[in-house]
């Protein structure tokens, strides 16, 4: 299966698999996320549990493939995005299998994106949200988009001392900016 479309004037095709999340379409949790982002030339972006490419990608297109971090535990979800990093001509990305952060140790990220499996339990969530914090440089963001929003906003606020909610089509869209610490945040933190 293959679908196309334009994102801020880039045209990108993506090759999906049945098995894979929402393999017809962009699905409408991503494109809310997306649509409350501006990247720009340079930044070091991470994509999280990035299914077949689409959010580091587009990335890619704007920031440079070598900012560019893609990673997801399934490695059919690896082997598309890889693929479609190529057709897409931002090759230069790099693409892990990767149980969330435990299988690299990229830092200083810009931006880390992810639309986190929200219909189980939290716990993706709460590795994605207490390990993201560290890979952030000051003032680097995390956006996860969800369709629930006070466990997550609870959480973001209380490791990140707060976050920005967009709800967009039945999507809440955090955005948590990492922040110098101060004594208090360092001291919520390490409870």
């Amino acid at each position: 299966m293959t679908f196309s479309f334009s994102y801020h004037s880039q045209h990108v095709t993506f090759e999906t698999a049945p098995d894979l999340f929402s393999p017809k379409n962009l699905d409408r949790g991503t494109e809310a996320m997306l649509s409350t982002v501006t990247f720009e030339p340079g930044q070091r972006v991470l994509d999280l549990g990035c299914g077949y490419g689409v959010v580091g990608i587009l990335a890619a297109k704007i920031v440079g493939p070598e900012n560019v971090v893609m990673t997801d535990v399934d490695p059919l979800a690896v082997k598309t995005a890889r693929r479609n990093a190529e057709q897409n001509n931002v090759a230069g990305v790099t693409i892990l299998q990767s149980d969330g952060f435990q299988d690299h140790q990229e830092t200083d990220f810009d931006w880390i994106l992810t639309n986190p499996p929200y219909h189980e339990d939290f716990s993706v969530a709460k590795h994605f949200i207490m390990k993201g914090f560290n890979r952030l440089k000051i003032g680097g963001q995390m956006v996860m988009v969800t369709r629930r929003r006070l466990w997550y906003q609870k959480r973001l606020s209380s490791i990140f001392g707060g976050t920005d909610v967009h709800e967009i089509d039945g999507y809440f869209v955090f955005h948590s900016e990492k922040r110098r610490p101060t004594y208090a945040t360092r001291k919520r933190r390490n409870r």
